[in-house]
């Protein structure tokens, strides 16, 4: 429908507006435009409250939490204003005076503005106010704006700028001699290489970010590393370990009272009942876990606490409850801008798809997560949701382009060390060449997929598999394998995408 003539002209004044109004600005005198932005930053000051007052210092170790202030809406804009009001300075004892003032509060106000639109997830915004505050402040304090900045970059899904951020935070850092920053920074570059699939890198990285708060005494990050690390031991396999790892972080965030952490861990711990069949255990903990999430405000925990809970009423039959869950986990993974989350919430939507026949759907939504996890990098997801994408091609029919994938997700799983992954697709590949008449290569496929659950203890996904497996062999004429168990199984598609969160200190 072609435009009117009033919204041409709507349009037309308004561009000629914001012409005149560069215009007169540039007419002004560079002093002058001083003026006027020291004027309107006082202005907009006194109209939310007055001076924000100073935020405890950004080189103390477990500093307090910031207090709000109204200020912290137009914290940005302030920020812009003051820096606008040194730029242009005038000259003289009094001027210089007055840059010092305003320098003083820029530096303010940015700080203020990397917390606030942390908060608010504007991840670009809040990492530029962070990368702009770290050129301004001694060494120690700018390396750890940079380090924020880039654990807001990493949890927005850009992990490639996260890892600069985090790398030069980690030099500062060892230039000045802070073991205590070093540490955290250590752990954010191991969150990195992991979700990268760099996983013996980030076990390594993990461990020295674990020795180093030992060394200085640092329960909080101690804890936060206990964590990091179990969730390694558990993706490559380690299941008795990651259990004892995740009770031990537990133990410590209960006891310097840090419920965010406590939440994460009780979600993180949750997915190894949930994977080694005590699934009534891991509802309970999922939603102890949620209840938690709420009660802190950390709404991207919430997001994948209750992904991981759609997972559980899925498996148990609560097909509709689980839809509905998933939904709402990807309503909030994507109001605060997670997007590797984001990838994983679609995946598991696409499990509920193509498990109740809608394939086609099921289809496009895994193609969707597919490509947000190579967008973000994460090798890990990437391999489940190939290898989840399979399923779907072998049920449709497309024989070859299914083995091709299963093949695909398979590389990545050894690449990354995902041992749970690589178990249910190697039994899912064994059961699609069973289906098309291929015994022996199946038999050895299966044999190897189910030692590899049967290991982690992973009964549950066995089971799934041999009723597929019982399925397509009697389908082909072909006699059961022999180490297929007869009875017990439960049929179901897809692996549930469950996530475990690597937070930054």
């Amino acid at each position: 429908m072609p435009y009117s003539a009033a919204v041409y002209a709507e349009t037309a004044y308004l561009f000629r507006h914001a012409l005149m109004r560069e215009a007169a600005y540039e007419l002004q005198l560079p002093g002058d435009r001083a003026k006027l932005h020291e004027l309107a930053f006082f202005l907009i000051e006194e109209s939310f409250g007055g001076r924000a007052p100073e935020p405890p210092p950004l080189d103390a170790i477990d500093p307090p939490k910031i207090e709000p202030h109204p200020t912290d809406a137009v914290a940005a804009e302030l920020a812009a204003h003051a820096r606008l009001a040194i730029r242009k300075a005038r000259t003289g004892t009094v001027a210089r005076m007055a840059r010092a003032g305003m320098a003083e509060v820029h530096k303010l106000y940015l700080r203020r503005a990397g917390e606030y639109l942390e908060r608010m997830f504007q991840a670009e915004a809040a990492a530029q106010a962070w990368q702009t505050l770290a050129d301004l402040l001694p060494r120690a304090a700018g390396g750890e704006c940079l380090r924020r900045g880039g654990a807001v970059l990493f949890q927005a899904g850009q992990p490639v700028a996260a890892l600069s951020a985090f790398k030069q935070a980690l030099a500062i850092a060892r230039e000045v001699g802070n073991r205590g920053f070093e540490g955290i920074a250590l752990g954010n570059l191991a969150n990195v290489y992991r979700e990268t699939g760099r996983v013996e890198l980030a076990e390594r990285t993990y461990e020295q970010a674990l020795a180093n708060a030992r060394e200085v005494g640092n329960r909080r990050v101690e804890g936060i590393a206990l964590g990091n690390l179990a969730n390694v031991y558990h993706q490559t396999g380690r299941v008795a370990p990651a259990e004892r790892t995740y009770e031990q972080a537990l133990a410590i965030h209960r006891e310097v009272r840090d419920r965010r952490f406590e939440g994460i861990t009780l979600g993180n711990l949750a997915i190894v009942y949930h994977t080694t069949a005590r699934t009534e255990l891991a509802e309970r903990m999922y939603e102890q876990a949620l209840a938690i999430h709420r009660e802190v405000g950390d709404r991207p925990s919430e997001g994948i606490a209750l992904g991981n809970l759609a997972n559980v009423y899925r498996e148990t039959g609560r097909i509709e409850q689980a839809e509905r869950t998933h939904e709402q986990a990807l309503a909030i993974h994507r109001e605060v801008g997670n997007r590797p989350s984001e990838g994983i919430a679609l995946g598991n939507l696409a499990n509920v798809y193509h498990q109740t026949g809608r394939v086609e759907q099921a289809e496009r939504t895994y193609e969707q997560a597919l490509a947000i996890h190579r967008e973000v990098r994460d090798r890990r997801v990437e391999g489940i949701a190939l290898g989840n994408l399979a399923n779907v091609y072998l049920d449709t029919g497309r024989v070859e382009l299914a083995e091709r994938m299963y093949e695909q997700a398979l590389a990545i799983h050894r690449e990354v060390r995902d041992r749970r992954s690589e178990g249910a697709h190697l039994c899912a590949y064994a059961v699609s060449l069973a289906a098309h008449n291929r015994p022996e290569r199946a038999r050895e496929t299966w044999r190897a997929g189910a030692a590899i659950l049967r290991e982690l203890g992973n009964n549950r996904e066995l089971e799934r598999q041999t009723a597929a497996l019982r399925a397509a062999c009697a389908k082909a004429g072909l006699p059961l394998f022999d180490d297929a168990p007869l009875d017990g199984a439960q049929g179901g598609q897809g692996r549930p995408l469950d996530e475990g969160t690597v937070p930054g200190a």
